[in-house]
């Protein structure tokens, strides 16, 4: 025990931990007679499974609001400013971290600070290493696997430190237990360090992982793709300008007079994304060996038309629940997602209620999609609206009634503003509006015909318009593509979740990383431009839009605009925030880019959603301004912290 208060006490020091109450997440092991310690921790390996499972433990916990820190941190979602979350409503969604989107980070008060909780991590896992071997009951190759998986999860625990916090400090080996106190007052590594270090530990944990789960029971453990793909985001984000010689952050120093993101040479930036270009393509190639595939319209099983199963495997993609025997495209998913507490509160309490053929169900539906997210979307010409030229001309918010092809995306006859008309399928498959479809809620799916589908009316006076400061639209626009078409409602008013594993990583994203690589490194017309373009189509001809070159040669108004590097890099960017929307992808992609201060520009804006006309719903209307500084790329270090360990500098601004 003594050994294991020291460990705590260095860790203290370290991180300005204030208190040890979290012994309990080191230790599940008690003995008889009351005293934990390591030995008892690794001497079967029933323990030891134990303390492999608290090594996972400290994942965050993508897809809940209140620990993912990409969710309502940014300007992808939008939630109902001023409401209650703690009246009687229990299951409210919790808007904590919806302050860093609204300004109100700074060093004294931090949200979404896991910076401890990732040091103690990463701690966790270097117990599990040092410590393993020493159980009895193992086989070699279990150990080694076990040992790989903790390598793993310490890389992801300082990429989630470094995405987070920039330059950090690095935790090569456990600090001895008898350390002095300058010893463990460590200094922050500068980036290249940082991203290097990660990289190696991903070259180390990989061959001995499995390639997929060998059983049900395996699902969520760390696999041998899983690693790939998780080295090829990482080498992405190395080369990417907020952290490959970034000249904005030259003034960050330490007070050893090291700077934290070091100079570099054109050709030194360029490195990076030849490193990324392979990465890519090695995890591909590991996908395709473990059968993760694109999921596609082949994988819904019932009768419906074209145009709705499309839609339907667009949101599978992302929300059904995967197997070991069928993971589809999702690479690495997170089984911490919560199946009864915080997401089925998300799901319940964003959506739209819906008026079904015997009730109405509940729904406060106080999270809203900003229209410069919809704007986003493309056309069914596969193009931004202001490039496409049958779109020359036309007032987007111009109030139109649906034509009859778009029955099984918008409500017949019902008025809706022109912009919802003529889109691509992505659009109608993540986006829900007024006047638009809502497929679930229904027994037989078999042969549905557009008199039985749901359609939203969101205006005031509709069943899912406005009706009280804590319900009804946000913007106007719902997303949703975060819910399975098989949630639903009782008659009783009781809402029924359909849980999945939030992708962490999905094939389409290793395709995106890949053909940006690939154009940062060389172009579009280098050595790898057929992977460039046939990974991009990929993804375009799944989502029913055509390839890259006939979008643009033949319906744009800016031909070959495919051919040079700044096209393909806006090309792809735009493909991303699409594809990967409402994946807490975005967040991070803006930054990464350098992008962030132009999109929070573009501010938060909706429909008049207190309207009952048409024409008076479809007006724009300011909701909120978002300012984005050089210090907003970067979370503040708790001050605390600070105090604690003065080898520790503060980033730039806070």
């Amino acid at each position: 025990m003594k050994k294991l208060n020291k460990i705590l006490s260095i860790l203290v020091i370290i991180l300005g931990v204030t208190s040890v109450t979290s012994c309990d997440k080191y230790l599940n092991v008690v003995p008889d007679d009351g005293i934990a310690s390591l030995d008892m921790a690794f001497n079967l390996r029933s323990s030891a499974i134990d303390y492999l499972a608290t090594c996972y433990s400290y994942m965050p916990i993508d897809g809940n609001v209140m620990s993912d820190s990409a969710m309502l941190t940014g300007d992808e979602i939008w939630d109902l400013v001023g409401r209650v979350t703690s009246s009687w409503q229990t299951t409210r969604v919790p808007n904590t971290f919806f302050n860093i989107a609204r300004g109100f980070q700074s060093a004294s008060k931090v949200y979404a600070n896991d910076w401890a909780d990732m040091y103690q991590g990463i701690r966790c896992c270097d117990i599990l290493v040092d410590n393993v071997d020493n159980v009895p009951d193992m086989t070699t190759e279990e150990k080694n696997q076990w040992k790989a998986e903790a390598t793993f999860l310490k890389a992801y625990y300082h990429f989630n430190l470094v995405r987070k916090w920039g330059p950090v400090p690095v935790i090569k080996e456990s600090l001895p237990i008898d350390s002095d106190v300058e010893t463990v007052r460590v200094y922050r590594e500068n980036i290249d360090t940082c991203f290097n270090y990660i990289l190696r530990l991903l070259d180390k944990a990989a061959p001995d992982l499995p390639l997929v789960p060998e059983s049900s029971d395996m699902y969520g453990r760390i696999t041998r793709t899983a690693c790939k793909a998780l080295k090829a985001k990482v080498a992405v984000f190395a080369a990417s300008p907020l952290f490959n010689g970034n000249e904005e952050e030259s003034a960050l120093v330490d007070n050893k007079g090291r700077m934290l993101f070091p100079e570099k040479t054109d050709d030194e930036k360029l490195e990076r994304w030849v490193y990324a270009v392979q990465a890519c393509k090695d995890a591909i190639d590991i996908c395709e060996e473990a059968n993760i595939h694109l999921y596609g319209m082949d994988n819904i099983s019932f009768r419906v038309t074209d145009s709705l199963k499309r839609t339907l495997s667009l949101r599978n993609a992302f929300n059904q629940r995967q197997t070991a025997q069928d993971p589809g495209e999702v690479v690495w998913a997170n089984t911490q997602y919560d199946a009864n507490g915080s997401y089925l509160a998300f799901e319940q309490w964003t959506m739209p209620n819906l008026t079904t053929y015997d009730h109405t169900t509940g729904g406060y539906r106080f999270i809203g999609v900003p229209l410069k997210i919809v704007d986003q979307f493309y056309t069914n010409n596969g193009l931004p609206i202001n490039n496409d030229l049958s779109w020359a001309g036309v007032n987007t918010q111009e109030v139109v009634s649906p034509p009859l092809d778009h029955r099984f995306y918008l409500y017949e006859g019902y008025p809706t503003v022109r912009q919802n008309v003529g889109r691509e399928p992505r659009y109608y498959s993540f986006l829900a509006f007024d006047g638009g479809t809502w497929y679930g809620e229904i027994s037989n799916f078999n042969d549905i015909q557009s008199d039985k589908m749901r359609y939203l009316q969101c205006r005031s006076g509709g069943p899912q318009g406005k009706s009280g400061g804590e319900v009804g639209p946000v913007t106007g626009y719902f997303a949703k593509k975060m819910y399975p078409y098989q949630c639903n409602f009782t008659a009783a008013n009781t809402f029924v979740s359909h849980w999945f594993q939030w992708p962490i990583i999905r094939l389409t994203d290793l395709y995106l990383l890949y053909a940006e690589a690939i154009n940062e490194a060389e172009g579009p017309n280098g050595e790898h431009r057929e992977d460039l373009f046939k990974y991009l189509n990929a993804i375009r001809e799944r989502a029913g839009i055509p390839d890259v070159k006939t979008s643009w040669d033949n319906f744009s108004n800016s031909p070959g605009y495919y051919s040079t590097k700044y096209g393909m890099r806006n090309i792809i960017h735009r493909e991303r925030l699409i594809e990967l929307c409402f994946e807490s992808q975005r967040f991070w992609d803006i930054r990464r880019w350098k992008e962030a201060p132009a999109e929070y520009k573009k501010g938060i804006y909706g429909y008049t959603v207190t309207a009952s006309n048409p024409e008076d719903y479809y007006v724009k209307k300011q909701i909120a301004t978002q300012v984005f500084g050089l210090k907003d790329y970067f979370w503040p270090i708790y001050t605390y912290y600070l105090e604690r360990n003065p080898n520790l500098v503060q980033n730039l601004g806070w």
